[in-house]
């Protein structure tokens, strides 16, 4: 396919997650007041929309706590900078399994599998512009931990979404998630002119190779909306590949610690480094208003 730069990008920025680095850096946002300003900061330095999950304000520990989103919520939404609001609905879809000759039953230590309403509590309540739908199940980097969203509960929480009018973020792994993505919508799941995250480089989806991406990319439908990000080292070099390739980009804590070789970031570092990189090359960086009329998203204070 023709090289099709785009030429008005907006950032997304990944502001904490939910892997185990709250530890190796002091940079890592634990409670919802940390959350929240990390994420005003990122606003402030770029970033249109700013991609959320919470943790144990004490342990740094991913969790689903309706009231640490709520916190997180109120706290961005009151801000005096604006930015669109992507909360996780990834959680509650872990399951470790035991040793390889007796793998079940499932160890409990990381397991956490609950239903399709539990794993929403936080979105009905919070009403952001945008949550996340990873769209395929997957073994996820550990030995014997697997990232499980079965097509059953990707049609029940992408309904759900679709209904509350938040725009879901489907997240690809894999080519094979794009495919299902695309069912979803003609079956009427999802709506029209989806918006998509290619996350590239995670063990074990999608290698982060550029033969790779634009496999991905030229899956993607041509009305569709995109973004594509990898990690560590490769987060800043993606910036650039993804605006190359047409799409928009992400960067964030949640998938590189790195400002430079020994130089740990912070959210808002690496948002301005993105900016430069999108600038440089010729394009415009869009804020929060032109993502919210690209997207068809309403902005809306939680329930």
């Amino acid at each position: 396919m023709p090289l099709t730069m785009n030429r008005e990008v907006f950032i997304t920025c990944a502001v904490t997650g939910s892997g185990g680095t709250q530890d190796r850096s002091p940079h890592v946002p634990r409670s919802p007041e940390q959350i929240a300003n990390s994420a005003i900061d990122a606003a402030k330095a770029g970033a249109a929309v700013v991609h959320c999950h919470v943790r144990d304000p004490e342990t740094g520990a991913p969790r689903r706590d309706v009231a640490l989103y709520r916190e997180v919520t109120e706290r961005i939404r009151d801000a005096e900078v604006d930015v669109v609001l992507n909360l996780t609905a990834g959680m509650g879809g872990d399951m470790v399994f035991g040793p390889v000759e007796q793998p079940l039953p499932v160890q409990v230590r990381g397991t956490d599998m609950v239903g399709a309403t539990e794993r929403m509590a936080h979105i009905v309540e919070c009403l952001p512009e945008i949550c996340t739908l990873d769209c395929g199940t997957m073994n996820f980097a550990e030995a014997d931990y697997v990232m499980t969203n079965t097509p059953g509960m990707l049609r029940a929480m992408g309904g759900m979404m679709t209904a509350l009018g938040v725009k879901p973020e489907i997240e690809a792994f894999d080519t094979g998630h794009l495919w299902f993505a695309k069912e979803l919508v003609k079956e009427g799941v999802l709506a029209p002119k989806a918006l998509v995250q290619l996350c590239m480089g995670v063990p074990w989806g999608a290698p982060n190779d550029l033969n790779t991406l634009m496999a991905m990319v030229n899956n993607v439908p041509e009305d569709w909306t995109w973004s594509a990000f990898s990690l560590g080292r490769d987060q800043m070099p993606y910036v650039a590949a993804a605006v190359l390739a047409g799409g928009n980009v992400r960067v964030g804590l949640e998938d590189n610690l790195w400002l430079d070789k020994g130089v740990l970031a912070t959210n808002a570092q690496l948002v301005e480094r993105a900016v430069t990189i999108v600038e440089n090359m010729g394009a415009r960086v869009i804020g929060p208003e032109a993502v919210r009329e690209r997207l068809g998203l309403v902005k809306r204070a939680p329930k």
